[in-house]
């Protein structure tokens, strides 16, 4: 499989990352990438950028970089009603829109409030990608989770980050092997992502793509292969 997209990234406006937006597109492109997806932290991580950064992407010519650029959002899910920290008009007008559950960010602990957050969520229409569904301190109800992707046609990620031996998110390995079963019994697509804080990391999939084989996870449900299938699907949720 060769991955030819990343849809999770973070450049120094994130607070926590490290690299410009032009070091990451050049990474990218030595990576062998053919789209980069920005996705700042929102407003509510403390350090990250505010309202206005993203209501000033337009400003951005996406093919001025090295490779094709999505100028995007992770967005913190800050309940169990699974509000999050950008107005909808602004984020009508971004190209990407994750959403995730960062301790700093909400109060939920329990595998009822957690899921109903993630379940919420996936109903919102200006949502695409659920984050790194995969930490410990977080339970969630994998089959409820995969089923209300199905349902209202949205991308599950398994983040190459988590699955490090420095990953903070305890239990990721495990918790991914009972979501990509529900995945693959349902049909529901995933995206693996870096979730690169430096350039370095641009593009890296190593350990999604060894749990990939592991599981003998279908190739047609992981959209980094396929940019016509990923740009479909994503305009297919906008519609």
């Amino acid at each position: 499989m060769k991955y030819i997209l990343d849809t999770h990234t973070h450049t120094i406006a994130s607070g926590h990352a490290y690299s410009t937006i032009f070091e990451m597109a050049q990474a990218g492109k030595e990576k062998g990438l053919e789209l980069l997806c920005i996705t700042e932290h929102a407003p509510n991580l403390p350090g990250t950028c505010g309202l206005y950064y993203f209501e000033n992407y337009r400003i951005f010519d996406r093919n001025a970089y090295a490779i094709p650029l999505m100028m995007g959002v992770e967005l913190n899910i800050l309940d169990k009603k699974g509000n999050v920290d950008l107005p909808i008009s602004t984020l009508e007008s971004l190209d990407f829109r994750i959403a995730s559950i960062h301790p700093p960010c909400t109060s939920i602990s329990t595998r009822k409030e957690c899921t109903s957050a993630l379940v919420y969520a996936l109903q919102n229409p200006n949502i695409d990608l659920i984050g790194h569904p995969d930490d410990s301190r977080f339970p969630l109800d994998y089959e409820m989770i995969v089923k209300t992707a199905k349902d209202y046609h949205k991308i599950l990620e398994v983040n190459n980050s988590s699955l490090l031996p420095t990953s903070y998110r305890p239990g990721a390995r495990d918790n991914y092997k009972i979501m990509l079963n529900f995945c693959e019994k349902y049909g529901v697509p995933v995206l693996a992502n870096s979730d690169a804080h430096i350039h370095t990391q641009v593009g890296a999939h190593n350990e999604t793509y060894s749990l990939f084989n592991e599981l003998h996870f279908p190739e047609e449900l992981i959209l980094n292969t396929d940019m016509e299938k990923f740009k479909n699907y994503i305009h297919q949720n906008k519609s």
